[in-house]
């Protein structure tokens, strides 16, 4: 596709597409065409019916092009991009070493950028939604809104709503000293308010961990997020020693803990999940709470991987998340079913661990409904936002293919993507944002990067890569003398 096609893509007024293949919940169909109308999908259906019912419509024929859903991400921290390759070798539970002292290290400018910069990313790994689970930085939470408005993605943007005081305090093990709880309900609802007509900024309500509240504001924020139609954003389950915590203080694990006080349900997102056990399982499946499951998270920080083969066998709502560790999509769908061989599949002969389509689903439609957007986007329907991709399926690596949808899983990556749709309007044009300059956020965000990690008060376990090869050569000629 040239310059010329782009400007067709992004030109007013109603916009007919034509690709090779459109990517349905039931599978990839040929023959079919969209029509895109005030950022919605008008009409979706056969090529010459759309064309012969629609002849108004700027038609743009796609060969070789496949249009298919956006990726949403159910779990991101926008804010912490600037110390994403701080967490490669590190142990779990780096909250308190690495990502509290670094976002608390961030201005306004530097958070703004932080999130943009996070946004990039996203949009380019073919992200047009992603779920931010509230950020720890010392600023107006529109900063990170206008990020996302500024860059062009969909967020789902949470509000922490801790009442327990201080930075540490959802890892103290008893809670902390509660700050005033019904100041944070009043600012719960006014952010729940303050987004409740914008386009691409959805409200959502976050605690940091279920310890991080006191069991008066588990309640209340899942009772406001379900009668607000939101969801309240929780990290359940991900660590054993958050696990242990809740064991003794309570004497059930951290999901069971949730149930007993009334937290669980459709609006309740549990981030992670990676340790759960049968009952569990039940328990998510009984309430119809949502689960992000992050395979990539896992494998950085050694945790547990997510049965997420199991939960899509007992129906339990789920979606795919980065944890802002790397943003493709096709990357994290292939490491979601990857993780489920490895952890699940190979011990037990399973071959198929999903097929292709259960991550394809999981990573759109099913994040979607994860993170409460699934009347809104994720599939291409009638009515639905206009959030989508077109992908090059002439590539070596999807030429030949038997079966698409394994083949986006097994083969797919964002270079094949040659454009991004959210709401109808392009944001993404070959890697490249449309209408801003995507390298000159980068330097700024290389600049404020080095320098508010430099003054955040950062513990990493590990040295670098580079330092330690050359430690280990240090003592093998130690070892030689």
């Amino acid at each position: 596709m040239n310059q010329p096609e782009r400007e067709l893509l992004s030109g007013p007024g109603p916009l007919l597409l034509v690709p090779d293949v459109v990517l349905l919940p039931e599978g990839p169909v040929d023959g079919l065409a969209v029509v895109i109308d005030d950022g919605r999908f008008e009409a979706v259906g056969p090529a010459d019916e759309l064309e012969r019912t629609h002849p108004r419509s700027r038609a743009v024929r796609l060969p070789g092009r496949l249009l298919m859903p956006g990726f949403v991400d159910a779990h991101h921290h926008l804010t912490q991009s600037f110390g994403a390759a701080l967490a490669f070798g590190e142990p779990s539970e780096i909250f308190r070493r690495v990502w509290v002292p670094l976002e608390g290290a961030l201005d306004e400018e530097s958070a703004y950028t932080a999130a943009k910069l996070a946004a990039l990313e996203a949009l380019r790994g073919g992200f047009t939604t992603v779920a931010d689970a509230g950020t720890r930085a010392g600023v107006d939470v529109d900063v990170v809104a206008s990020a996302a408005r500024d860059a062009g993605i969909r967020c789902v943007l949470g509000l922490v709503c801790d009442d327990a005081k201080g930075a540490n305090a959802e890892s103290s093990g008893d809670g902390g000293a509660l700050a005033d709880a019904p100041a944070v309900l009043r600012s719960a609802e006014k952010h729940l308010a303050r987004y409740a007509d914008d386009p691409l900024v959805h409200a959502s309500l976050a605690l940091s961990i279920p310890e991080a509240a006191s069991e008066r504001t588990l309640r209340a924020t899942a009772r406001l997020a379900a009668e607000s139609g939101v969801v309240v954003q929780i990290h359940v389950n991900e660590h054993l020693a958050a696990v242990e915590r809740s064991l003794v203080r309570h004497g059930l694990r951290p999901l069971e803990h949730l149930h007993r006080i009334g937290a669980l349900g459709p609006q309740l997102l549990a981030a992670h999940a990676a340790l759960l056990t049968p009952h569990e399982l039940t328990l998510l499946a009984d309430t119809g709470t949502a689960v992000s499951y992050n395979p990539v998270a896992s494998a950085w920080k050694g945790n547990a991987v997510a049965p997420a083969t199991a939960m899509a066998e007992r129906g339990i709502r789920f979606g795919l998340g980065t944890d802002g560790t790397r943003g493709d999509g096709f990357r994290l769908a292939e490491a979601a079913e990857f993780a489920q061989r490895l952890a699940y599949g190979l011990r037990t002969g399973d071959s198929s661990c999903g097929a292709g389509w259960t991550w394809l689903e999981t990573a759109t439609r099913g994040g979607a409904d994860a993170v409460g957007l699934g009347a809104r986007t994720g599939t291409i329907a009638q009515g639905l936002a206009a959030d989508f991709l077109l992908v090059d399926i002439g590539t070596p690596e999807l030429a030949l293919s038997w079966d698409l949808p394994w083949e986006l899983v097994r083969r797919g990556n964002r270079d094949q993507i040659t454009a991004v749709f959210v709401a109808g309007r392009l944001r993404m044009w070959h890697g490249r944002p449309a209408g801003w300059d995507g390298a000159a956020l980068v330097r700024r965000a290389a600049e404020l990067a080095r320098a508010t990690v430099g003054k955040a008060d950062i513990t990493r376990v590990h040295r670098t890569s580079t330092e330690a090869r050359a430690l280990r050569r240090e003592r093998e000629r130690g070892a030689v003398r």
